[in-house]
């Protein structure tokens, strides 16, 4: 499908707009994972973290998943025959980036400022340099695909409320509505590794919900 770049997530675009590259959505998807995985174990491994190694994994899971979701929720809504107001408001806001940037400094507010036990209990006291690197990446990913799945609840949520969709575009909206669900709902694959984080552990717990109440609503009112 061409794609307006006005009407793309910013990492389609990245993916997607680089001129030369030209690989697949699933390639992209497949990079990425091996990439993050291969240096989780390959970390883990060099400096004995293997504490570290199964966060690492399912992070880097999580954050594949939500890739695949993105690519998904951005095809299924350009197909939608919605006003160009839902699509701008959807993908030319890039609201999905500055939620991202507002999780991932909260993130690092909260390990770095107040409480370091997540970090001590994964890497130690002093984490070397490569394995802090890494794991700033991976977070930062997660923190933007949790963004964009929250801004994907409220824009479906406007949806409803403000547009009259047709019989055929309504059965698709539910699907990626649910689909959003069923990505927030992974997240909690992180929970086990939080359960001495309440700070965290509600964070992750209540964005979850409030995807699913939102997008809930949503389903019910289109």
């Amino acid at each position: 499908m061409s794609r307006n770049y006005g009407e793309t997530w910013v990492y389609e675009s990245l993916v997607g707009g680089i001129p030369g590259l030209g690989i697949s959505r699933a390639a992209a998807v497949a990079i990425q994972f091996v990439l993050f995985q291969v240096g989780v174990v390959a970390l883990g491994w060099y400096y004995g973290l293997w504490n570290a190694v199964l966060a690492g994994t399912v992070a880097v899971v999580v954050a594949a998943v939500g890739s695949i979701e993105m690519h998904r929720l951005g095809a299924g809504n350009r197909r939608l025959s919605t006003p160009p107001e839902h699509k701008r408001l959807l993908f030319g806001s890039s609201i999905e980036i500055v939620l991202g940037v507002l999780a991932f400094i909260a993130l690092l507010t909260y390990l770095i400022a107040w409480d370091g036990t997540l970090l001590d209990r994964l890497f130690g006291p002093r984490p070397p340099l490569p394995v802090v690197y890494l794991t700033l990446l991976i977070l930062w990913d997660l923190t933007y695909r949790i963004g964009t799945s929250w801004w994907s609840a409220v824009v479906a949520l406007w949806r409803a409320v403000n547009v009259e969709v047709s019989p055929a575009d309504a059965s698709l909206v539910r699907r990626l509505d649910a689909e959003n669900i069923g990505f927030s709902v992974l997240q909690l694959a992180l929970v086990p590794f939080l359960l001495e984080e309440p700070v965290l552990l509600g964070a992750v717990v209540g964005h979850v919900l409030a995807v699913a109440i939102v997008c809930t609503t949503a389903i019910l009112l289109t």
